[in-house]
């Protein structure tokens, strides 16, 4: 390959002209949205009030912890329902009984008796759950 045989990876394309009327697509505002201040050229907002504008999501409560997939819940009462004596309760099995998660992690909650001695093994556990399943005779690994 020679220097002169090279090309670029993406095409040069021209940057799009503002304020050229309505039928360009960015004409009458130009994308600044209506009248005040920030339609201005040449503006400057008071610093005050920008400091209180980049904080404002982060007020609002907005983490990344907010929006993580939760995950999908089953009790006990359920597992008494689906589940014989002695069977393994993993997302397999789960599914095959016709519990749908799709791609979620499962939690086992304690709502409801357990009477059967199950082992339940690639499941999240909570603390009522996990007692009562190992009071029943069972496990959780």
């Amino acid at each position: 390959m020679q220097l002169n045989e090279l090309q670029r990876k993406t095409k040069n394309r021209k940057q799009k002209r503002v304020g050229r009327g309505r039928g360009s697509g960015k004409g009458k505002t130009s994308g600044r949205g209506t009248k005040g201040q920030k339609a201005r050229a040449g503006h400057k907002m008071m610093p005050a009030i920008r400091e209180v504008l980049k904080k404002l999501p982060k007020r609002r409560g907005y983490s990344f912890k907010s929006i993580q997939d939760k995950p999908a819940v089953i009790n006990l009462s359920a597992l008494e329902r689906l589940f014989a004596p002695g069977d393994t309760v993993n997302p397999k099995t789960l599914a095959e009984r016709g519990l749908k998660t799709q791609g979620r992690t499962i939690k086992v909650l304690g709502d409801g008796e357990l009477a059967k001695k199950l082992t339940v093994s690639g499941l999240k556990v909570s603390g009522t759950a996990r007692t009562k399943i190992e009071k029943a005779g069972g496990s959780v690994a």
